[in-house]
């Protein structure tokens, strides 16, 4: 399919104001040049799959460098579009939007590019030397400006950091549907998976980054404590698995009291774990 067809396609864009180069703050960390691997053939369409997404009058400033950043970047990711200054999750009441979850979608995104979580935030890396929430910044203003219009009754599909649209659904569906690296069998390996990239029709969210929903180095570390903290009590009562809605406590052999969350202590003759 022709990039001009999909554009007449996208009802919801980007404006055709040239945004001013945005200034590169010193301190943070950068992403390393991923390698340049493409033929002159998958360069040209590295090119078009990012030009698509900006109207066809600023082609001609945009593509040299767009094609600058491939070939010394490894990657297109249209620094030019990254807003000016520091992005980080705010009051979800200063996010456009027709609904409450199209503006915490907002907050997410912002909080895994922020630059006291993101590993290489010019780059949109969140975490994991990879995983990043879309793959340019093009992207990422064009999914903010879905989310704000989004409506409780429709979804938005996103593939890869590619807004699919909005697909009509009903306030009980999800309002987001995320999918990220999946790849044909026939080229599930490295050499593809690298030229896919380079491409600008794959993205590696790692596990938590590609769903937006990183929520920083030392949080993550206090979530995997406490999961394994629980892990090991509810052995303790039988179960490798936790309790649900209640943290079993070995209080005696026999089990006899559980501690339910929000610290209400009942007696039982079973544990609230089963065992």
């Amino acid at each position: 399919m022709k990039n001009e067809l999909v554009a007449k396609a996208m009802t919801i864009k980007l404006d055709n104001t040239l945004p001013e180069y945005p200034k590169m703050e010193e301190g943070y960390r950068r992403a390393p040049d991923r390698g340049f691997r493409l033929t002159p053939a998958q360069a040209e369409l590295a090119l078009r799959n990012a030009l698509r997404y900006v109207p066809e009058e600023l082609h001609e400033t945009l593509a040299p460098e767009f094609m600058e950043e491939l070939k010394t970047r490894g990657r297109i990711y249209a620094y030019r579009y990254r807003p000016e200054g520091r992005i980080y999750g705010k009051p979800i009441d200063e996010y456009k939007g027709k609904c409450i979850e199209g503006k915490a979608f907002q907050v997410m995104i912002d909080n895994n590019l922020d630059f006291e979580i993101a590993l290489y935030p010019y780059e949109l890396v969140t975490y994991g030397e990879t995983g990043q929430p879309c793959q340019n910044w093009l992207q990422y203003r064009l999914i903010k400006k879905y989310l704000e219009e989004l409506t409780e009754n429709q979804t938005l599909v996103v593939e890869s950091g590619h807004p699919l649209g909005l697909f009509p659904s009903k306030p009980t569906a999800p309002r987001v549907i995320i999918t990220n690296a999946l790849m044909v069998g026939m080229f599930d390996n490295l050499k593809d998976w690298e030229i896919a990239e380079e491409l600008g029709v794959a993205n590696y969210g790692q596990m938590t980054a590609g769903g937006w929903m990183y929520i920083g180095p030392h949080r993550s570390r206090n979530v995997q404590h406490n999961s394994r903290r629980r892990q090991k009590i509810s052995r303790r009562c039988g179960t490798r698995r936790s309790c649900g809605q209640a943290v079993c406590i070995l209080r005696s052999r026999r089990h006899e009291r559980c501690t339910a969350q929000g610290g209400e202590h009942r007696k039982r003759s079973r544990c609230f774990c089963g065992s």
